[in-house]
């Protein structure tokens, strides 16, 4: 049997905010919280899974807004687990930040879309850029007070057009909250509007792993980005180059799940187990310009079936060997066909789902 190691726990799909860039202006889906029962089994459970080392409170919704949170974290503390949170941080009060570092919270990661004001709140109107910097910073200078070993805290950005621009001033905002880690993923447009905003048009688009004399191999190494290198490496890398990275061919890196690739389970809200956090709901997204309806996919649900039994489910073991392997289709590079509309089937004969045009399977998306 394959080792589960890590489990992303969706407490809630509700949200206080309502970004532009979020999945709830694409979906239809009832909103509810997880419920007490349905967390202690699935607590319960990884007794099975020993090798079992984090808990992420993370999913398609505010954690915080979660009312049992802290009990949730310190119940998986008890258990010798690893807790991280991923947040706005608008709800990160002075008395929830010390209820969050006496469970035992482990790592605090806050979404922050922009370094100035005008940006972040074009991006995530109703919440204040300064607000949340400044829950964060509280957050982690009570950590130092009361804890030996203080809460992690990290960033996360989710790059655009219109925020790109801002990059380089998050260290300033990463030094006041004490950030030891900033995570740049893109964005996955949910709207058409947002198609504009992606800045992955024009990456290497070849999955040729070696040269040929039409099409000769690039192989590069370490190499400093300065005023010297960065245009003539920018040239190479905006052309449809044939591409290798310390001899690791682009092929190589852009055929991996982040999410079965380490062994990991997505629990939403209702109990229902999927592979990943992208299959937990279903939803619309435009990927290069085409319209694709996601479906979600649940091998199981924690109300009717035992952890353990979900996991070594024949139909969700022989999913993960699939993705393992990826055999499917380069469905982003090749511009799509009508299989390509939805995540049901691909031109493999793959049955559902597919992954042939999972952005995070190609390296474009990444979650903390």
């Amino acid at each position: 049997m394959d080792e589960l190691n890590k489990i992303y726990i969706e407490p809630t799909n509700r949200c206080n905010l309502n970004c532009l860039i979020c999945i709830r202006n694409s979906w239809n889906e009832k909103y509810g919280e997880m419920a007490w029962p349905v967390y202690r089994k699935l607590i319960d459970g990884l007794k099975d899974f020993p090798q079992a080392k984090t808990i992420a409170f993370a999913g398609l919704g505010e954690p915080l807004l979660h009312p049992k949170l802290p009990e949730m974290i310190s119940l998986a503390h008890e258990r010798g687990l690893r807790t991280e949170i991923t947040s706005n941080a608008l709800l990160l009060t002075p008395a929830l930040a010390r209820q969050l570092i006496d469970s035992g919270l482990d790592q605090f990661a806050v979404s922050i879309d922009g370094a100035s004001n005008d940006v972040y709140e074009n991006i995530r109107p109703g919440s204040s850029l300064e607000q949340i910097t400044a829950n964060v910073a509280h957050l982690h200078h009570l950590s130092v007070a009361k804890t030996v070993n203080s809460i992690r805290i990290g960033i996360v950005f989710v790059a655009m057009r219109r925020n790109i621009q801002d990059l380089p001033y998050l260290k300033k905002i990463a030094r006041k909250i004490k950030a030891s880690f900033i995570l740049l993923t893109n964005i996955l447009p949910y709207t058409a509007d947002l198609q504009d905003e992606i800045l992955y048009r024009l990456g290497p688009r070849t999955n040729r792993s070696i040269g040929s004399p039409s099409f000769p191999l690039w192989i590069l190494p370490e190499i400093d980005f300065t005023g010297e290198t960065l245009k003539p490496l920018t040239t190479i890398l905006r052309s449809p180059s044939n591409l290798a990275f310390l001899n690791i061919p682009p092929s190589k890196r852009n055929s991996y799940c982040p999410f079965v690739g380490v062994g990991s389970i997505s629990v939403n809200w209702a109990g229902n187990i999927s592979p990943c956090l992208p299959l937990m709901h279903s939803y619309l997204c435009f990927i290069r310009n085409r319209e694709k309806k996601i479906l979600s996919c649940d091998f199981g649900n924690l109300t009717n079936r035992a952890l353990k039994d979900v996991w070594t489910d024949h139909g969700f073991s022989s999913f993960r060997e699939r993705v393992r392997a990826f055999d499917f289709p380069p469905c982003t590079d090749c511009g799509g066909c009508e299989l390509a509309e939805t995540n049901e089937e691909d031109c493999f004969n793959n049955k559902f789902p597919v992954c042939g045009d999972c952005l995070w399977a190609r390296g474009v998306l990444r979650c903390a």
